[in-house]
């Protein structure tokens, strides 16, 4: 997903450079500086900065400080704080609810009137005008009323109100022909007055008014209503507390290979991560940022546990079923791996109990304060087809998305069935009620070069990149709207006082 955002800083030193990590190339680039506060401590920068937001990808900020004389820290003492707020800009996120109507537009149609329609283009910064939408045809009169349409701010005008937009009027006919019947421009703007006599516009045809000395125009358009509506975002959702409670299942079935061997998808080499390692890594560093406490449960399923050999399918990493909380990622890792030492590798490859155990979570809170991801890593094909299937399709209904990560060379058919893209997922005559699935092979993202920090993070791109969506989706059918944001936090003053 992809948002925009105002960042500001705030209550720093006099400058301020700001340095953004390049996703492709790993290294930086420039992107912004603040304007210079003359003879302050406790500067409050006006300047802001544009940038793109994406859910899926981490993006480091490296901020660099331009002072006119060095900072002379005391010992044991902090030299300042920066604090930096983001919002949305709340442009991008409008839609905007039209209707318009015709009057006495130029008959076409040698046996009726005209059977005509609107086509809306958007002016580019180069001139040029793209097509961004158009209505209904209406068939054979010269005063239509074209339903009313719901456009984006950012398809209308790209959130410049004062950008022009063209409005072409055709008489449409079967064979594509359109015939031209005139047309006028405007701007956001001047829509935004809604129903006055600003929006009724003459339509004007070029060609005939250079022709004929009387042509006055060849009807007119006019705006019956222009409603506003803005749509909330996954941020907003953040922002007002919503917490992401991230799970974490792997396959400790027999078909990974003895951890002690190199060939095995478990291998535990003091080198390098194996593929589950960099799968678990990828995805869990960025979907932390979104869970407060930093606190996981990691399971694992397919093993024979201590000490009596016992086969489980969802058995907690850390050893311990009560509390199967791992802290951060790194704290998973820890646990997958002391796991690998004590359980007995075995089979069969079963989902089923993994996701019913996060879905019984999910089920206990639907109000919108907690969403369930659950990333399941395996090597195999499902043993359990059909009951994961159902437990798919129940968790359709609750506050959930899984991840599925292939790892290995084994085919993956049956993963790209669970994932719904094509067709969505049934079970018993029942389909899901939403597409909380996504599948990827690990192979794929294996980066030729040897270089496995740009192999994670596209990984974690295209895995996450659904999220967003099927948790708004979520919220949508629920009726479930964001909590207010709270207030920004403000320092205490003694904190932002520096020593020079």
């Amino acid at each position: 997903m992809l948002t925009r955002a105002e960042v500001l800083p705030v209550n720093t030193g006099t400058e301020k450079v700001f340095c953004r990590n390049i996703r492709e190339r790993g290294d930086e680039e420039r992107f912004g500086r603040t304007e210079v506060i003359d003879n302050t401590l406790n500067p409050d920068f006006v300047r802001k900065f544009i940038m793109d937001y994406f859910f899926e990808e981490r993006e480091n900020l490296r901020f660099d400080f331009r002072l006119e004389k060095s900072i002379v820290g005391i010992p044991g003492k902090k030299c300042g704080t920066v604090i930096v707020t983001a919002e949305e800009l709340g442009c991008c996120r409008d839609s905007v609810l039209m209707q318009f109507c015709a009057n006495k537009l130029d008959k076409k149609d040698f046996f009726g009137k005209s059977d005509p329609f609107l086509v809306f283009h958007r002016s580019n910064e180069d001139g040029s005008f793209t097509i961004c939408h158009k209505t209904e045809v209406i068939k054979n009169t010269l005063n239509p009323v074209w339903q009313a349409f719901k456009i984006s701010v950012r398809a209308l005008c790209n959130g410049d109100y004062d950008r022009t937009i063209k409005v072409e009027v055709y008489d449409w006919d079967r064979d594509g022909s359109h015939d031209f019947i005139g047309e006028f421009t405007t701007s956001y703007r001047e829509l935004s007055r809604g129903q006055s006599q600003f929006n009724v516009y003459e339509v004007i045809n070029p060609k005939k008014k250079g022709k004929k000395k009387k042509y006055v125009n060849s009807g007119t358009v006019t705006l019956l209503s222009f409603l506003i509506e803005t749509e909330v975002s996954f941020l907003d959702y953040i922002k007002g507390g919503t917490q992401i409670n991230f799970t974490v299942a792997i396959d400790f079935t027999a078909s990974n290979g003895n951890p002690s061997q190199p060939t095995s998808l478990h291998y535990m080499n003091p080198y390098q991560l194996n593929a589950y390692g960099m799968a678990l890594k990828a995805v869990g560093e960025i979907i932390q940022d979104y869970d407060s406490d930093k606190m996981f449960p990691a399971l694992g399923f397919g093993a024979r546990l201590p000490p009596d050999g016992r086969v489980s399918h969802e058995f907690a990493l850390n050893g311990n079923p009560q509390n199967p909380y791992c802290h951060g990622i790194d704290g998973v890792m820890e646990a997958y791996y002391r796991s690998l030492k004590s359980v007995q590798l075995y089979g069969p490859t079963n989902f089923a109990p993994v996701i019913n155990h996060v879905a019984r979570y999910a089920a206990s809170v639907k109000d919108g304060s907690q969403y369930f991801v659950l990333l399941i890593i395996t090597d195999g094909v499902i043993s359990d087809m059909a009951q994961t299937k159902e437990s798919i399709v129940n968790a359709s209904r609750l506050p959930m998305s899984i991840i599925i990560v292939g790892v290995g060379p084994a085919e993956f058919d049956a993963m790209e069935e669970l994932d719904g893209d094509v067709v969505r997922i049934s079970s018993r005559g029942k389909f899901a009620e939403r597409d909380i699935v996504q599948f990827v092979p690990f192979r794929d993202y294996i980066d030729r070069s040897g270089n496995h920090v740009l192999s994670m993070a596209r990984l974690a791109k295209d895995v996450l990149a659904e999220i967003p969506e099927q948790f708004l989706s979520y919220m949508r059918v629920r009726g479930i709207k964001p909590s207010p944001a709270p207030p920004p936090y403000t320092p205490p003053i003694h904190v932002l006082q520096t020593q020079i």
